[in-house]
C-alpha cells in the first residue's frame, strides 16, 4: 500500500478549565461486596455509555489474572476488587449497554470472552480505532490521545505494577482510575469530528469488525492454532508437523497455566518444522529451552515420528500466497483505486484497507477458482466468506473494484462474484 496519507483535520478539542475540573472531581470509589457491586450494576442500567478498563497479570501464566476493572459511569469512577467478586452478572450487564466505550482494547476483550464465554460484544466504542479515521492507522496510545485530542496529560508510569497487591499504592490507584476518568470526554469528542465527517458509522462498524476479530482468536479452535504461525511455501507435511506441535503445546500450556512461549517459541516452532530432529541431540540444535528438552523431548520426536507416518492424505493442504506475492502491476493498481476511494471517503488509506485483509480477499479468489475448476462454484461464496472488516461498509467497493484486479491477476476472469451480495 502506498504512504500517502490524506491530509486530516485537527484533532485538538481542548476541554475548557470547567469542564476539565469537573472530570477531576469525579469521585472515586472502591467496589470490594457484592451489595455495592449490586448498586454499580443498577446505575450502569441507566448509563446510555459507559467507560471500562482492566488491569490483569499475565506475564507467567496461560490464563490472565484479572485484578482490577476500572468503570466510568459519567457519576463516577469505579474500582472493582475483582479477586474478592463474583463477577458473572457484571459481565452481562456490560454486554447490554448502548455504548461501551474502551481504548485499545484487544486484551480487555481478550479477557472478557474469556471469563464471561458470552458471544461477541456489539456495542464496543474503541477509541483508538476512531481516531484513525481522524489521524491515520498509526495507533495512538492512550496518554498521546489525550494529549493531542483533550490537552490532558495522565501519568502512564504504574503500567507494569503487581496489580494484585492489597493494598495498592497512591499512585496505583491514581493511574487506574485516570485509565477511565477521561475516556468517555475522548469518546465524545472522536465522536463528535467523525459525525461532522460522516466516517462516525464507518468506525462504529470497524470496533465491532475487531470486537469480532478478538473473539475469533480468542475462540479458534486447536487444530487451526498452527495458522497463525504456518507460511504458504511449506508443504502439507511440514504444515502437519506445525499443526501437530501447535496442538500438543496448546494443551500442555493449559494444563500447566503457563504461556505458550514458556513451552515452545514461535521461532522454535518454525526451526523444528523447517529441519525435523531425529534425535534429542538434533533437538538441541534448536532454539527450545534445556529445561523442555528435558521433560517434553521425548514427547516432541514422538510427534515428528508419528506425522512423518501418516498418510499424505490427511496431511492440511498448502497455504495460498499471500497478496505481497502478486506482482507490481496489480499492486500499483490495487493501491491506486483505494487512494482515489479512500480519498473520497476524506480518510486516511490504510484505514480503508489493510495488506492483511488483501490477503484474505486474495485467499477467497484463489479458492473460488479452484471451486470453479472442480465445478463447485458458487458467485456467493465470496462475499459469505469475507473477513469481517470486509463484511460491512468496505463490501460494495471492495467485490465491485477490487476483486476484479486480483481476479485478473489470477487468470480468472471478472464473473458474477464480482456482485455485491
Amino acid at each position: 500500500m502506498s504512504n500517502n496519507h490524506v491530509q486530516t483535520a485537527p484533532v485538538l478539542s481542548p476541554l475548557t478549565a470547567a469542564q476539565r475540573q469537573q472530570l477531576v472531581d469525579l469521585p472515586s470509589r472502591w467496589v470490594t461486596t457484592q451489595e455495592q457491586l449490586f448498586n454499580l450494576l443498577d446505575e450502569i442500567d441507566t448509563c446510555e455509555h459507559i467507560a471500562l478498563d482492566t488491569e490483569f497479570i499475565k506475564r507467567d501464566t496461560f490464563y490472565p489474572i484479572l485484578a482490577l476493572v476500572q468503570v466510568n459511569t459519567g457519576k463516577g469512577v469505579y474500582l472493582l476488587d475483582v479477586p474478592k467478586l463474583y463477577m458473572d452478572e457484571f459481565w452481562e450487564v456490560i454486554r447490554d449497554v448502548p455504548t461501551l466505550v474502551l481504548h485499545a482494547c484487544g486484551e480487555d476483550l481478550g479477557i472478557y470472552y474469556l471469563l464471561s464465554k458470552l458471544p461477541p460484544l456489539d456495542n464496543v466504542f474503541d477509541t483508538q480505532i476512531a481516531l484513525g479515521f481522524l489521524v491515520g492507522e498509526s495507533a495512538w496510545g492512550y496518554q498521546r490521545a489525550l494529549a493531542k485530542v483533550l490537552g490532558i496529560h495522565v501519568d502512564k508510569g504504574e503500567s507494569q505494577s503487581d496489580w494484585l497487591q492489597r493494598p495498592l499504592t497512591f499512585e496505583q490507584e491514581q493511574y487506574a482510575a485516570d485509565d477511565v476518568r477521561y475516556l468517555l470526554a475522548l469518546h465524545d469528542a472522536i465522536a463528535e469530528q467523525l459525525a461532522a465527517r460522516a466516517l462516525l458509522d464507518y468506525a462504529r462498524e470497524d470496533c465491532q469488525s475487531y470486537a469480532r476479530e478478538v473473539y475469533d482468536n480468542i475462540n479458534t479452535a486447536d487444530d487451526a492454532l498452527y495458522l497463525s504461525v504456518a507460511d504458504f511455501r511449506d508443504s502439507p507435511q511440514q504444515l502437519a508437523l506445525l499443526q501437530a506441535l501447535c496442538e500438543w503445546r496448546e494443551e500442555l500450556a493449559r494444563s500447566l497455566n503457563r504461556p505458550r512461549a514458556f513451552i515452545l517459541r514461535p521461532q522454535t516452532l518454525r526451526e523444528i518444522v523447517e529441519k525435523p530432529p531425529h534425535s534429542i541431540k538434533q533437538l538441541s540444535f534448536t532454539s527450545i529451552k534445556p529445561n523442555v528438552i528435558r521433560q517434553y523431548g521425548q514427547e516432541i520426536l514422538a510427534l515428528v515420528a508419528e506425522v512423518r507416518q501418516a498418510d499424505p492424505a490427511n496431511y492440511p493442504a498448502t497455504l495460498p500466497p499471500p497478496y505481497r506475492n502478486l506482482d507490481n502491476p496489480t499492486q500499483k493498481a490495487v493501491s491506486q483505486a483505494t487512494r482515489e476511494y479512500a480519498a473520497k471517503l476524506g480518510m486516511d488509506e490504510s484505514v480503508l484497507m489493510r495488506k492483511k485483509w488483501l490477503s484474505e480477499l486474495y485467499a477467497q479468489i484463489l479458492a473460488n477458482q479452484t471451486a470453479q475448476a472442480n465445478a463447485q462454484h458458487n458467485p456467493s461464496n465470496l462475499a459469505a466468506n469475507l473477513s469481517p472488516w470486509l463484511r460491512g461498509w468496505r463490501q460494495a467497493w471492495a467485490i465491485a473494484t477490487l476483486v476484479p484486479i486480483l481476479q485478473t491477476a489470477v487468470g480468472q476472469p471478472a464473473d458474477d462474484a464480482s456482485a455485491s451480495d
